[in-house]
């Protein structure tokens, strides 16, 4: 697991730059650390705001299975940026 930028807690002058940073972090963990498909059921979840059910219709697979790999993403995400806050 690589962490982006290992200087990401320098320079914490104010909530704004740290939020900046933090964000930088966060995407680059949804483009490089995810599979596509983490990627893209997490994108239709929470950005596109489609619910399980319409998602597993739109992709044809279980309601379970989106559920599943949602969950899975959002830990990949959680374990990159705590790796990413301890250095």
């Amino acid at each position: 697991m690589a962490c982006y930028d290992s200087n990401w807690e320098e320079g914490y002058g104010d909530n704004h730059n740290r939020m900046i940073q933090v964000k930088q972090v966060l995407l680059q963990a949804i483009k490089e650390e995810l599979t596509p498909r983490q990627r893209q059921m997490l994108l239709l979840y929470y950005f596109e705001r489609k619910k399980t059910p319409q998602i597993a219709a739109e992709l044809g697979v279980h309601k379970s299975t989106v559920s599943r790999t949602i969950h899975r993403g959002i830990e990949k995400i959680e374990r990159m940026m705590k790796y990413c806050a301890l250095r």
